[in-house]
């Protein structure tokens, strides 16, 4: 390695290099998640999930400097030079490495540069692709029986050494297990070395592509015919090869790619502060979640009808909360005026839905009723049976283009209702083009819509003449009332989950591709 010109004054900037893991972002340990907070500035390879950068700080410098193929953002020197002239200027300097940087990551390399500029630094280790793409494939690294090694071996050496540093005939007498790194373009090389220098044709081998994600795909053989299955099913890199009979119980302990939903794609349309939970249950499950949100939630042109209600809030008999949003919105004005929701101990509570009754409990409020079926309709039904309306008054804190049928069935039982917009649902500004691309390449499985403004968003982002893009994509809607909105646009629901939930959803989704995985087996 080239030396970088040594700065003998003191640099108060710190360089981490952390270890994103093999590509799952939930596979990051806490103590990295904890740098990206605290970082400055994230310099970050092509095998570091993008995902992981939404831990970051809006304000946070975040600079790609990934190697695909060949394809250098910049050579290993001019990293190194980034990462000292970084830790120069800043204080916390996030290096985020995909795996573990010390293992094939070329991280000894950036801590001497740093070392001889006298940069502080720290590592944090990550989890390796060479244990956990084996573990989501189903192949134990070791097991007592078959592997009481395992190895892990560079598939691609130095271009500029004159000769292989590997002992190859040592490798090939091991008995354990061996993991080659960055090796799928060399396979025949690493075949033809291992078979010339005693390894049988016969050992089992595999190889795993995108170890750890949804797009995970695993081709298993033998020493003898890897190569052409690999060949076969178009593996390219990155992938690792794993050589050794601990490949055999992939059969038994393969649970990854036996999800439900592994391999879907499926687009989510909420807006992003919500989609949380949408997309851990997808992908808990196996799908691949591209967030596609249509809808931002953002605050009334005005906080003054709201405040004026919370300020009198005691003349309410009622206050009827029709979303978590509505919840979120009328905590924060409360917050605003130094109040709490002991201001609402004489006041009845109504809650739609099971996820707007849990944010209201997580915030100390009970609801005193959720109607069974999480539509408006129910939720007037059920205030009427209570008893007399007459007279009585009721806040609802709302969305600004919500359904106004709860107002008008309880202004004809004689409620007094006052309907205020806490909130605005605006578009989002995401990525159409990209989302577009994949729906009219066929690369999409299924998309979400979580409400009416996400299908009426969607169709303006995207344009009504553009809604041939889902002929072949499974639209799943949260109920009737979506649903309804989706086929007055010109969008045919293919699914539509009787409980209004995101697990509800969920489930529909599940028993609707299982279904089509039997089909295709019968």
């Amino acid at each position: 390695m080239r030396s970088i010109v040594k700065n003998n004054n003191k640099i108060n900037g710190k360089v981490i290099l952390v270890g994103a893991g093999p590509g799952d972002p939930d596979l990051i340990t806490v103590k990295g998640v904890n740098a990206l907070r605290r970082a400055d500035v994230v310099i970050y390879d092509y095998l570091a999930n993008d995902k992981l950068l939404a831990k970051c700080r809006a304000e946070a410098e975040k600079i790609y400097v990934g190697k695909k193929g060949g394809e250098h953002t910049l050579s290993q020197d001019q990293i190194n030079r980034l990462l000292i002239d970084k830790a120069k200027t800043t204080s916390v300097v996030v290096r985020l490495k995909g795996g573990d940087p010390l293992i094939f990551g070329r991280g000894g390399e950036e801590l001497l540069a740093l070392k001889e500029n006298n940069i502080s630094f720290e590592v944090i280790p990550g989890v390796t692709a060479g244990t956990a793409a084996l573990a989501y494939a189903g192949i134990p690294a070791t097991h007592r029986a078959e592997a009481t090694s395992v190895s892990f071996i560079t598939g691609h050496e130095d271009p500029n050494k004159p000769e292989s540093g590997l002992n190859w005939k040592a490798i090939a007498r091991m008995n354990g297990t061996l993991v080659f790194y960055m090796g799928v373009k060399n396979l025949p090389t690493i075949v033809a070395r291992l078979c010339k220098n005693g390894k049988l044709p016969t050992t089992p081998a595999a190889v795993i592509h995108w170890g750890t994600l949804p797009g995970q795909r695993t081709v298993q053989g033998t020493l003898a015919n890897i190569e052409v299955r690999v060949q076969q099913e178009n593996i390219k890199p990155p992938a690792l090869i794993v050589v050794g009979e601990v490949v055999n119980y992939r059969n038994a302990m393969n649970w990854f790619e036996h999800l439900p939903l592994f391999g879907r794609r499926v687009v989510i349309t909420r807006a992003r502060a919500q989609s949380s939970e949408l997309v851990r249950e997808l992908e808990s499950l196996g799908a691949e979640v591209i967030e596609f949100p249509t809808i931002k939630i953002i605050p009334p042109q005005s906080w003054q009808a709201l405040d004026r209600a919370i300020t009198d809030i005691a003349k309410y008999d009622w206050i009827v909360f029709t979303s978590v949003n509505g919840v979120e919105m009328f905590q924060q004005r409360l917050n605003h005026y130094d109040r709490d929701v002991r201001k609402l101990a004489k006041t009845k509570i109504a809650a739609i839905g099971p996820a707007t009754a849990e944010r209201l409990r997580l915030i100390g409020v009970r609801a005193d009723l959720i109607p069974e079926k999480f539509v408006a309709e129910e939720l007037a039904a059920l205030i009427r049976k209570q008893g007399t309306l007459k007279g009585q008054r009721f806040l609802l804190p709302r969305a600004d283009l919500a359904r106004s049928l709860l107002k008008d069935e309880l202004e004809k039982s004689g409620a007094i209702v006052d309907e205020i917009v806490a909130y605005r649902t605006t578009l989002a500004a995401a990525d159409k083009d990209k989302v577009l691309h994949e729906l009219n390449n066929r690369k999409i499985d299924a998309i979400t819509f979580t409400s009416s403004s996400t299908v009426s968003n969607f169709v303006d982002m995207v344009g009504k003449d553009q809604l041939n893009c889902l002929d072949d994509v499974v639209v799943a809607c949260i109920g009737p009332i979506t649903q309804n909105t989706a086929e007055q646009l010109g969008i045919d629901a293919t699914i539509t989950a009787q409980e209004y939930t995101i697990p509800a959803l969920v489930d529909e989704i599940v028993s609707y591709f299982q279904s089509i995985n039997l089909e295709g087996k019968s």
